[in-house]
Parts: structure tokens; C-alpha cells; sequence
């Protein structure tokens, strides 16, 4: 295919950035397609920003473009940018992502930074993320405390197998296996964890209509909604999970819904936690950090 028949200008550098800019520019925001950009040309050509800087007068080759030209079409349908390239970073962490798996978000990053700064990067804790997707947090965590034993439990054999997958490819030794919280106590090696950490599926299905297309059509719903008569059954299970296999000074870490931070603190405190409740970057009500009284 040439690039008459693909509609771009040239195979030039500096072309192709701003044919994905005329493209793109009534769909999503000037800083959002500048960091698209970015993201293509370094999953494409290994570039950084400096080099693509660089080389905008440099020409790419035709197997190239088409790639370019693909991934214009994939957003102008609102495809996330994170399933175009295959992955996205998480914690300094290179996470493959498929629309099997939530795409991290830079809020789940507050949760695994809270639980680092409250455990020793010395001892060889036990963690347990539940509702691992990815394996974004269980890996980030590995990868801050090297001596920690830790695994990973999700219903969905698709995203375990992603979470295999970045294990493997970052080299970091962490076990994953099918689990569904909800109706079974995950067979684990381990009776008493000293971390239980989860980001488990919080929206309710009445907020579906304010979701972004993205979102709503490429992300897996089993991971994100839940009943609108029971916002809070992923939490009540995973607490009442943790009463009995969390180690007595250990600590439970929740991601959370911003409308329902003071209603999963009350529910934890009745089941007998104390609880400290954390906002993200944009000031919203984002984590519960709670222990044993």
C-alpha cells in the first residue's frame, strides 16, 4: 500500500506528526494526540522524545507507516492507545495490556506507593493482590520489595495469562491463579498474608452513561461494574476475607470509589478495622489503608 491510498502526505517524520494531529483533532484534546505521538513513535522506532525531535526531517519506511496510518484509524474509533501499542507503563514497570485487562490507571499507582511506604523493603512479607488483572500492582510491589513472596488471584483465566506474560517478561517471580472472591477462598500456599491489597471492580452500572468510549467499549466490564443495589459487595467479601487471613499486624489496602470512601470505611471499621482514608492527585477520596484493631 502506498501512501497516496493510506491519505499521508509523506513518510517524513515531521509529516506524519502532523497528519496524526489534522486527524485526530476533532476527537480528542492538543496535549492528549502530542502524547499519542510520543507513544507511537517510541513502541514503533524505539524513539524517545528527544529523538523524535531529532529526526523530523528523516524519513520512516513504508511497513512503518502503515503502522502510523493503522493506529490513526484505531483512534479516530476511540481504541485505547494502550491496546493500539500493546502495553503501558505502570510504576516505572512496562505492563503488556489486552482488552482482557484494565489498562492501569496513574491512581492505582497511589495505592502501590501508600503500601511501600508502610512495609519493610528488608523483610519477606507475604502479599496477596485479589483481583490482580494485570498483575500491575503485585508486579510493581515485587519489584519495590525484591524478598516478598507474593501472589496474585483473578476470575478471569485471559488476564491471568497477561499477568503470566509480564511476569516472565520483567522477570519478576510472582504466582497468579484463578480465584473468584466473590464465591470461593482462594487455595494459596499461604494461610496469613501480611499485605492484602486489591483494586477490584467499583462502578456501579448507573455510571456506565458517564464513562468515555474508550472505556465503556474496550475495557472488560467484568472488571469494572458492579450492581448498583450492592456498590460495596467486592470490599464486604475481600474484608471479610481478610478477617480471617490477615496476619494480626498486617495491613489491607483498597483502591476505592470516590463516592464511597466514607461508606467502605464505616463498613470496615463494623468489621472490626481501623481505617485511614487516602486521596489521589486530583483530590479525590482514591485509597483505604486499614489493620486489625
Amino acid at each position: 500500500m502506498n501512501t497516496t491510498n493510506m491519505h499521508m502526505p509523506s513518510n517524513k517524520v515531521g509529516d506524519i506528526e502532523r497528519y496524526i494531529r489534522q486527524e485526530l483533532s476533532d476527537k480528542y484534546p492538543l496535549g492528549e494526540l502530542r502524547m499519542f505521538t510520543l507513544m507511537l513513535f517510541e513502541a514503533y522506532l524505539g524513539w524517545s522524545q528527544v529523538e523524535l525531535l531529532l529526526h523530523r526531517e528523516d524519513t520512516i519506511n513504508q511497513s512503518d507507516l502503515l503502522k502510523f496510518h493503522w493506529a490513526v484509524e484505531d483512534l479516530k474509533k476511540y481504541r485505547p492507545i494502550q491496546h493500539i501499542i500493546g502495553y503501558t507503563e505502570f510504576c516505572g514497570l512496562k505492563i503488556n495490556v489486552t482488552p482482557d485487562t484494565l489498562i492501569p490507571r496513574p491512581e492505582t499507582e497511589e495505592i502501590v506507593r501508600l503500601v511501600a511506604q508502610k512495609i519493610d523493603k528488608t523483610d519477606s512479607l507475604s502479599i496477596l493482590d485479589i483481583c490482580t488483572g494485570s498483575g500491575c500492582i503485585a508486579l510493581a510491589l515485587k519489584s519495590l520489595h525484591p524478598q516478598a513472596q507474593i501472589w496474585g488471584i483473578d476470575i478471569s483465566p485471559n488476564a491471568l495469562a497477561v499477568a503470566q506474560q509480564n511476569a516472565k517478561q520483567l522477570g519478576l517471580e510472582t504466582t497468579f491463579s484463578a480465584c473468584d472472591i466473590l464465591d470461593e477462598t482462594p487455595l494459596l500456599p499461604h494461610n496469613l498474608f501480611d499485605v492484602i491489597v486489591s483494586n477490584p471492580p467499583y462502578i456501579r452500572d448507573s455510571e456506565k452513561n458517564e464513562m468515555h468510549t474508550n472505556v465503556l467499549d474496550y475495557e472488560p466490564h467484568l472488571a469494572l461494574f458492579v450492581p448498583n443495589e450492592d456498590p460495596l459487595i467486592f470490599y464486604r467479601s475481600i474484608a471479610c476475607f481478610a478477617t480471617k487471613h490477615l496476619a494480626p499486624h498486617g495491613l489491607l489496602a483498597f483502591e476505592i470509589s470516590e463516592h464511597f470512601g466514607s461508606e467502605t470505611c464505616q463498613m470496615l471499621e463494623t468489621m472490626g478495622f481501623s481505617t485511614e482514608l487516602h486521596k489521589d492527585f486530583r483530590d479525590k477520596d482514591r485509597c483505604i489503608l486499614a489493620t486489625r484493631k
